[in-house]
């Protein structure tokens, strides 16, 4: 029989119907978790849903927009009690400085920055009361790797690094792990989207020499909110395939 680590736990991924945290859902549904599905596409939810029952799993689609805080909040409060939270939904726009509007490095931070700190604020106390709660946030190579594009990006992806770290020792001692992961190349819908066929390029200049895929990183999360990595915590893990500067001169 395979195990369910998770039964009678609940999480919640946002950004979960497409890419990575869309492989997070499923992998968690997999481990035996009512898995709360965010998004903000209702039909794509529904086929999520659908998949994840199909395979013996429990879910529910819930719709927010994360650049609303309001509804953010309510997206916390819909919720109810949650076990892991999975900060996944993520905004991009690969656009230098100077072409960064306002309204979009707001929407950047809006999104990948303050909606998790929300999220983690409306959770987490919670999570401590009862004693147990994992926090996973999905960041990104671009906070640690400087770029001349993308910046709005991965500054507010950096930031969400910090508040992993802080995060930590809020929680920690109460029995709430905040952890990250920084996945590399992966190719999803918006890497798709943006490169086409050409996609796979992003991962040819890896140790791994190719790009990775969501059910890789799914695999990562999957580790750090399961019991054997109960005494991980505050600490991103990099998914990138490796870096060539890792190499010894």
């Amino acid at each position: 029989m395979t195990p369910s680590p998770h039964r009678g736990r609940t999480a919640l991924v946002t950004g979960a119907t497409a890419g990575i945290g869309r492989a997070v859902a499923r992998q968690l549904a997999a481990d035996g978790a009512d898995v709360l599905v965010h998004g903000r596409d209702p039909e794509r939810g529904a086929q999520l849903v659908k998949e994840i029952e199909a395979d013996g799993g429990s879910a529910r689609f819930l719709s927010a927009d994360l650049t609303d805080s309001a509804d953010v909040l309510a997206l916390a409060s819909a919720a109810g009690e949650v076990d892991i939270l999975v900060n996944n939904a993520g905004l991009y726009a690969f656009t230098g400085t100077a072409d960064t509007t306002p309204e979009s490095f707001d929407r950047h931070f809006a999104v990948n920055t303050r909606a998790p700190f929300l999220l983690v604020g409306a959770l987490a106390p919670a999570m401590a009361d009862r004693g147990y709660g994992v926090v996973v946030n999905i960041t990104s190579t671009a906070s640690t790797s400087p770029a001349p594009i993308g910046t709005a990006y991965g500054a507010s992806k950096a930031a969400v690094e910090l508040l992993t770290r802080s995060w930590a020792t809020e929680f920690g001692a109460r029995g709430v792990r905040v952890v990250g992961v920084s996945p590399g190349p992966v190719r999803t819908s918006g890497t798709t989207a943006m490169l086409g066929d050409n996609v796979d390029m992003l991962g040819r200049a890896t140790l791994r020499a190719r790009i990775g895929e969501p059910e890789e990183i799914a695999h990562v999360v999957r580790f750090l909110v399961n019991a054997d990595s109960d005494y991980i915590n505050g600490t991103v893990v990099v998914a990138n395939g490796g870096e060539p500067s890792a190499l010894p001169a």
